[in-house]
């Protein structure tokens, strides 16, 4: 494969996280010693925040609720609407069964909730409104039955908008807790004020994400997930202002957040590089959207569609929006990617505030081998057998001689048991 890059991103270089990793797991073994001594501790080292109860009094949802303006609540409320009933229809597509597979042997599969979760809710550089629903939503779909948030406060203040998103999620618990100490807060425990959670679900920052890391199988997360990515393919038949705002929406994401555009000519390459260039003008957000591109941004040149989906596939971003003619092609042959955005119509602005479906999604390139959060990441699929004698009868003798040939003696015993007994 011979591409050509008219805009190439800054080789990158491993970050250290060693002193990450450290303080992480600093912060994870005082709090599993100390409780919510512990999180205090760093709740007021790092946030300057120690009230008297971490936990959200139903006063205070409703006096954030007060403070939200009537059309930011009805905004919330139709996201709300919308992830639910996806969430809904995704949960439709979990099917129990049970088959007869030799007469007497029923072989079956169900579905079964998580008991409980914890989700944290960010609140770095932006007020993360959206987040509060993609995380909790698809819960109270599967039908998780004890949903704890965490949040972090901000210059001392908790964000009345974020809080009432909470609520409106279905959250039963809310904490004003940020940070790697929220995650240990959520695993461990904090005694009576908080009891530990099966799984921890949201997005955060890199402490955030570490500390996702090290609790790992003492609790289930949903996924780890980097700086947000945009990958766009587009044709002749494409806009070059309607790319470069889609670009530069993911570009004030984060200074580490990765835009790739693959083209068919450089001529549209070089359009949309200098309408990017032009969209940073009076842009509020342009201090961290410039260096973004800056530092992140490619535009590759390449000759067929079939070069296209293996530059993209390769890089499997987050997002994948397909600006082309015939964006049914791409639809069929494009296999590495967290959500598709099919024709300008969408955008990846639309997935992340409004439209319904989940924006937590894989980067980093793991969408080669997962999707994002949805429904049926709350669930597990559990199997279960049920058989008659005769069916046990007809499978016992191959257990046996397997479970023999494997040296693995009171396993042949269990079926042979049941052959004496049964025969």
């Amino acid at each position: 494969m011979t591409v050509e890059y008219i805009k190439k991103a800054e080789q990158r270089h491993e970050e250290d996280l060693s002193s990450v990793r450290n303080l992480v797991s600093e912060i994870l073994e005082k709090v599993r010693n100390e409780g919510e001594n512990g999180v205090r501790y760093y709740s007021d080292r790092f946030d300057k925040w120690n009230p008297l109860s971490l936990k959200l009094t139903q006063e205070e949802i409703a006096e954030a609720e007060r403070k939200v303006p009537e059309n930011l609540r009805r905004d919330i409320l139709f996201l709300h609407e919308q992830v639910k009933n996806f969430a809904e229809e995704q949960k439709k597509t979990l099917v129990d069964f049970e088959k007869e597979t030799f007469p007497g042997v029923f072989l079956g599969q169900k579905y079964l909730p998580i008991e409980s979760l914890g989700v944290y809710i960010p609140g770095g550089r932006y007020t993360l409104i959206a987040s509060a629903q993609m995380s909790i939503v698809p819960a109270k779909v599967a039908g998780v039955k004890r949903i704890v948030a965490c949040a972090p406060v901000k210059s001392g203040v908790l964000n009345p908008a974020v809080i009432f998103a909470i609520h409106v999620a279905g959250a039963d618990e809310i904490y004003s807790i940020g940070g790697a100490q929220a995650i240990a807060a959520m695993t461990f425990g904090l005694g009576q004020v908080l009891q530990p959670v099966d799984m921890i679900a949201g997005p955060g920052n890199k402490f955030v994400v570490e500390a996702k890391r090290q609790v790992f199988g003492k609790v289930g997360i949903d996924l780890f997930a980097g700086p947000t990515e945009i990958g766009i393919i587009a044709d002749e038949s494409a806009d070059p202002r309607i790319i470069a705002a889609d670009i530069v929406g993911q570009a004030e994401h984060d200074p580490d957040s990765p835009q790739l555009v693959i083209v068919f000519s450089k001529d549209l390459g070089k359009e949309i590089i200098r309408e990017v260039d032009g969209q940073f003008v009076d842009l509020p957000t342009a201090e961290v959207a410039k260096s973004s591109w800056s530092r992140n941004g490619e535009v590759v040149v390449v000759t067929s569609k079939e070069e296209a989906v293996e530059v993209s596939d390769s890089y499997a971003p987050e997002h994948l929006e397909i600006q082309t003619r015939n964006v049914d092609w791409f639809f069929e042959n494009l296999h590495n990617y967290g959500t598709l955005f099919l024709g300008e119509e969408s955008t990846v602005a639309y997935s992340d505030k409004a439209i319904g479906t989940n924006h937590i999604l894989p980067t980093g390139r793991a969408a080669r081998y997962t999707g994002g959060l949805w429904v049926g990441k709350y669930m597990k699929n559990v199997t279960y057998q049920r058989l008659d004698k005769k069916g046990s009868l007809m499978i016992a003798p191959y257990a046996a001689r397997i479970a023999h040939a494997e040296g693995m003696i009171a396993h042949e015993r269990s079926a042979i048991v049941r052959i004496e007994k049964y025969s």
